[in-house]
C-alpha cells in the first residue's frame, strides 16, 4: 500500500466516492426535509376551500340553488383564524359576449379578440372572496361590501383579459359590455396569489351576479378561505358548521395538507432514491477494489511463493490481503465521511439552512468503507491462499 501509493490512492476512490455519496445523500436528505417545514408552501398552508355538494332537498329530486348563505363573508370573518372569506363561482353565462361596445356580434368582440370564443371568463364572487386572493392591483381598486349590497354593476379584469379589451386604465371609467349589459372597470388585477384562472377573467360582484343570471348552474359555488398560519385545519372543521349549522352536510371543506405528512412522505421518497444511487457508488468502489486487489495477487505471485515457501499457512497469505483491501475501504470510508459531512454543511452554508446530519448515518459509515474493503478483496485473497508455493515459484 505505501509502496505503490497511487495504485492505493485509485483503488481507495470507489469507496470514497460511495461512503461519500452516502453520508451526503443522507445529510442532504435531512437538511431538506428539514427545510419543508419552514419553507413549506405557505400559501397551501393558509387555504381552505368549501365546496357546495349540491345535495337535493329530501323528499324532492332537485338540488338547491347554492347552499351558501347570503351573508356567508360575515359568517367566515367571525371564526377566529380567517383573515378573509367569502363565496365565488363561473357565472352562468354560455359563451358571453364581452366588449368595449354594447352592440357586438361574436365575430367582432373586442375587434376579433376577445368574447367567449377567446377565453375570458366571467366569474362572480364577493368582496372577501377577492380579498381572500391576495390580489395585486394593477391600477384601480377593489370592489367593497357597499357595491355587494347594491347589486352594483362594477367589475374588475384580470390584466390579460384588460389587454384583450384594449383597456389599460380605469381613471376613464371604462365600462364593459356583458351581452350587452354595462359593467363599469374599477381595477384591474395584474396578480393573484390563489385563484389564477381570474387574470384572464372578469369579476362582478356576487350578488349582481345572482341579481342578473341567477344561481350557479355547471359549476357549483365555492368558498374560498384565507386563514392565518396555524389555522387552517381547525377552520375546515368549522367552516361548513359556521356556514350551515342546519344542514353542515352540504358543504365539504378541504383543509390545506399537513406539512408533517409532506415532510415525511417526501423525506422517505429522497431517502430511497439517494440511498439507491449511494449503493450503487458502493459497488462501483467495491468493483474497483476487488480488480485492483485481484491484479496485485496475479503481480505478487513471487512474493506469495517466497512466502509459502518460508512456513506461511493459507490463512496467512489471506489475512494479508484482507487485512490491505479492509484498510484500504475503511481509509476511502473516513476519507468518504469527511467529505460528504463537508457537503452537507458546506450546502447548508450556501442555501443559509441548518444543516442536519443524522448520528446513524455518518458513525457507521467509514464501517461501511470497512466492509466494503472486506467483502472486495475476499476472493483475491482465497486466490492468493490457494497459490501452490512451487508453481509461485516457478513464475
Amino acid at each position: 500500500m505505501v509502496q505503490r501509493p497511487g495504485r492505493s490512492v485509485l483503488t481507495m476512490l470507489g469507496t470514497v466516492l460511495g461512503v461519500g455519496a452516502f453520508v451526503a445523500v443522507l445529510g442532504l436528505t435531512s437538511t431538506a426535509t428539514g427545510q419543508i417545514g419552514k419553507s413549506f408552501s405557505l400559501l397551501q398552508d393558509t387555504t381552505v376551500t368549501v365546496q357546495d355538494l349540491g345535495i337535493p332537498a329530501p323528499g324532492t329530486g332537485d338540488a338547491p340553488p347554492m347552499d351558501f348563505p347570503v351573508d356567508s363573508d360575515t359568517r367566515l370573518a367571525t371564526l377566529n383564524g380567517v383573515t378573509d372569506a367569502g363565496v365565488w363561482w363561473p357565472v352562468p353565462v354560455r359563451q358571453p359576449l364581452i366588449s368595449q361596445r354594447p352592440t357586438v356580434t361574436s365575430a367582432a368582440t373586442a375587434g376579433g379578440s376577445a368574447g367567449g370564443g377567446s377565453g375570458i371568463g366571467l366569474f362572480g364572487a364577493s368582496p372577501g372572496a377577492v380579498r381572500a386572493m391576495q390580489p395585486t392591483l394593477l391600477t384601480g381598486v377593489l370592489y367593497n361590501d357597499f357595491h355587494q349590497r347594491r347589486g352594483e354593476r362594477v367589475c374588475l379584469l384580470g390584466a390579460p383579459a384588460a389587454r384583450l379589451l384594449g383597456i389599460t386604465r380605469v381613471d376613464n371609467h371604462p365600462a364593459v359590455f356583458v351581452n350587452g349589459i354595462a359593467y363599469s372597470v374599477v381595477g384591474i388585477i395584474s396578480d393573484v396569489q390563489r385563484l389564477p384562472q381570474m387574470l384572464l377573467g372578469m369579476v362582478i360582484p356576487s350578488s349582481t351576479a345572482l341579481k342578473t343570471y341567477g344561481p350557479p348552474a355547471d359549476s357549483p359555488a365555492q368558498a374560498l378561505i384565507h386563514t392565518r398560519p396555524g389555522a387552517g385545519q381547525l377552520i375546515a372543521r368549522q367552516a361548513p358548521l359556521a356556514l350551515r349549522p342546519d344542514k353542515p352536510q352540504v358543504l365539504k371543506a378541504i383543509p390545506p395538507p399537513d406539512p408533517h405528512a409532506l415532510r415525511d412522505e417526501v423525506g422517505t421518497d429522497l431517502s430511497w432514491l439517494f440511498l439507491i444511487l449511494a449503493a450503487i457508488c458502493l459497488v462501483v468502489g467495491a468493483v474497483g477494489i476487488a480488480n485492483t486487489t485481484l491484479v496485485a495477487v496475479l503481480e505478487r505471485t513471487g512474493e506469495i511463493g517466497l512466502r509459502r515457501a518460508l512456513g506461511a499457512r493459507p490463512r496467512h497469505i489471506t489475512a494479508q490481503f484482507l487485512t490491505e483491501s479492509t484498510a484500504l475501504g475503511a481509509l476511502g470510508g473516513l476519507v468518504g465521511t469527511s467529505l460528504g459531512v463537508a457537503t452537507v454543511v458546506g450546502t447548508a452554508l450556501a442555501r443559509d439552512w441548518t444543516a442536519v446530519l443524522e448520528p446513524y448515518a455518518v458513525l457507521p459509515a467509514p464501517l461501511i468503507g470497512m466492509f466494503t474493503g472486506f467483502a472486495a478483496g475476499l476472493y483475491p485473497a482465497l486466490r492468493a491462499a490457494r497459490t501452490e508455493p512451487l508453481d509461485a515459484l516457478r513464475r
